[in-house]
């Protein structure tokens, strides 16, 4: 499942939401992203799937500045 940048704004706009949580709900988008990948996958949605994750980890550098540098700087390329 590829999940698009609407929805991943939509979960970063929520008020009832702590920053923890849209942080864990984040991290867990990219990990089924990745998980869905196989050996079947095309380049295109490998590709996507890295942009998204690059997408995630900007907005959650927006909330916590430390942790989204840090996963930015540790993403696969």
């Amino acid at each position: 499942m590829i999940y698009s940048n609407e929805l991943i704004d939509k979960i970063f706009s929520y008020k009832t939401y702590s920053n923890k949580r849209k942080i864990d709900t984040a991290l867990e988008m990219i990990a089924i992203m990745r998980a869905n990948l196989g050996i079947d996958s095309t380049k295109t949605e490998k590709e996507l799937v890295i942009k998204n994750s690059r997408y995630i980890f900007r907005a959650i550098n927006k909330i916590d500045s430390e942790l989204g540098k840090l996963l930015l700087e540790h993403q696969d390329r």
